[in-house]
């Protein structure tokens, strides 16, 4: 596993960056379904079960599946990383995943700390990722085509 090279911090930011953007398009417009003009315009703020599906359950969904499926989220996917298991380097399971999900709360409460903790790790990882024993890693193998051969004329 020592041919595995970190995804820095940096490049984390940018892909959470990338992710954020895409998933305010994909949920602007149930928001503006959801809510009414009024809400838009200082009404006093009320806790619905809609809310509760878009601000945490559908991103938690899209998020995880995405890590399921691709062991990456767009944005990571953008930038050539993918998440790995951090004793074998293959794929994480489904309990990891969901682990490092909820590991993010913890990241964040106290300052964010653990996700700054990236910066510092010397295997790049914050605190959700050593919750769930995972890396982030680059995809660094060149793109490789293998052509038929002809046969000889």
């Amino acid at each position: 596993m020592s041919s595995l090279v970190y995804g820095g911090f940096w490049l984390r930011v940018a892909a959470a960056l990338i992710d954020s953007v895409l998933m305010l398009i994909l949920l602007s417009p149930l928001v503006r379904l959801i809510y009414v003009d009024e809400q838009w315009v200082g009404a006093p703020p009320h806790f619905s079960f809609a809310e509760l599906l878009l601000n945490y359950l559908l991103p938690a969904l899209v998020v995880i599946v995405f890590w399921i499926a691709k062991s990456a989220t767009p944005g990571k996917m953008a930038l050539k990383l993918t998440i790995v298991d951090a004793n074998t380097g293959g794929k994480p399971s489904t309990k990891q995943f969901i682990v490092r999900y909820l590991g993010y709360y913890v990241s964040t409460i106290p300052l964010c700390l653990g996700l700054l903790w990236v910066a510092f790790d010397e295997r790049k990882q914050g605190w959700h990722d050593k919750l769930s024993g995972t890396l982030v890693v680059r995809n660094t193998a060149p793109n490789t085509v293998e052509f038929e051969q002809q046969p000889p004329d």
